[in-house]
């Protein structure tokens, strides 16, 4: 425990028989559950993670109160029946958890579904176990233990909803960290700004992450994206749910073993594609079902003029590679569009950082 609050670690793990066991040896004691999820590994890693059960003994945490009817509960009945019905779109797995004070928790997953998924499985015992802050550490061993406390003190100290990591802030990021790796999370990084709302965070592919009860229960869990793009989509629903976010200066670790399964530009694709599709979503959800905000409208407007604008800057440039004069309606309308479609995108970005500015914690 931290502050007296319960704190669980979640562990993804596919294929990491030879790094699993000092992930789980080097764990610090103030962790009281490590929920290792195996996602459908072909090595001995079930077995590995397995071996450590009724090794690691915690504190026994007490089950929540069953709710009972009343006249006034009625809302929270309902979202208790709701999260019990999720149970089914979770990915199938066989949970072993041994006795009430056993450490450690080992999730096999019936099917490789993701780090995304996995990582989600995990959240899903933790929130249902309540407890208060759950930390995400990598199978591979590529996250320090060492620095898994300044990890949860923020949410358990000072009630923050999600904390992540921040490796690009350190001198060596752009020594240690493979060129490849660090110019695709700088790309994501930007994007992921824009679409989630949280415009001074950073890292955003950084998977060292604590989160509290509370954000736990705020988003739908079995939604999160599956695979590499989780990080980004969660910053994106969290935000939705207007969770606050703070970052902690952590180093990167590489070369210690660990065998890196994503290929980046196979990766980068698929989450810019994520990401534009949950920018809207965030518009549409926040700013117009949840609570109106004029930027909604002043978003679309913008790139409404600014699509405008695109035929009539390709036949100005066609002309002009053929050497003809370009009407001058036809370039008083294109700049017409384009500035003011450009105007009214930045009046919306700016409008975007003041309503989230409140939210990213230093």
């Amino acid at each position: 425990m931290l502050n007296g609050k319960t704190v669980a670690v979640v562990v993804p793990a596919y294929n990491e028989a030879t790094q699993i066991g000092r992930v789980i040896d080097s764990m610090p004691g103030f962790v009281d559950r490590i929920i290792v999820v195996n996602d459908r590994s072909t090595d001995q890693t079930a077995e590995v993670a397995g071996g450590f059960m009724g090794k690691l003994s915690g504190a026994a945490i007490p089950a929540a109160e069953p709710l009972l009817p009343d006249t006034y509960n009625r809302a929270d009945m309902m979202l208790a029946e709701q999260l019990l019905s999720e149970d089914r779109y979770f990915v199938p797995a066989r949970i072993i958890a041994g006795e009430a004070d056993e450490k450690l928790v080992l999730i096999n997953l019936e099917r490789n579904a993701g780090v995304g998924a996995a990582i989600a499985r995990g959240y899903k015992w933790a929130r249902d176990h309540r407890i208060d802050c759950t930390a995400v550490m990598a199978g591979d061993g590529q996250m320090d233990p060492g620095e898994l406390e300044k990890i949860c003190r923020p949410v358990v100290d000072e009630g923050i909803d999600y904390v992540k990591g921040n490796r690009l802030s350190h001198r060596s990021a752009h020594q240690l960290m493979p060129r490849k790796r660090f110019l695709g999370n700088a790309i994501l990084s930007i994007l992921t700004k824009v679409a989630s709302g949280y415009w001074s965070v950073s890292d955003t592919q950084t998977g060292y992450t604590a989160i509290s009860l509370n954000a736990l229960q705020s988003i739908k869990l079995y939604r999160i994206y599956p695979r590499y793009g989780m990080p980004n989509d969660m910053l994106v629903r969290l935000n939705i749910a207007s969770c606050s976010l703070k970052e902690v200066d952590i180093k990167p670790v590489y070369g210690i073993g660990e065998q890196s399964k994503m290929r980046i530009w196979k990766v980068v694709f698929p989450i810019i594609w994520l990401l534009k599709r949950s920018f809207f979503k965030r518009l549409w959800v926040k700013y117009l079902f949840k609570d109106f905000h004029p930027l909604f409208i002043l978003y679309h407007f913008a790139f409404v003029l600014l699509i405008l604008a695109v035929p009539y800057g390709i036949k100005m440039l066609r002309l002009a590679i053929a050497g003809i004069e370009v009407n001058p309606l036809t370039a008083l309308a294109f700049m017409f569009l384009f500035i003011s479609g450009f105007q009214s995108l930045m009046f919306a970005m700016w409008m975007d950082i003041q309503h989230n500015d409140r939210l990213y914690k230093n």
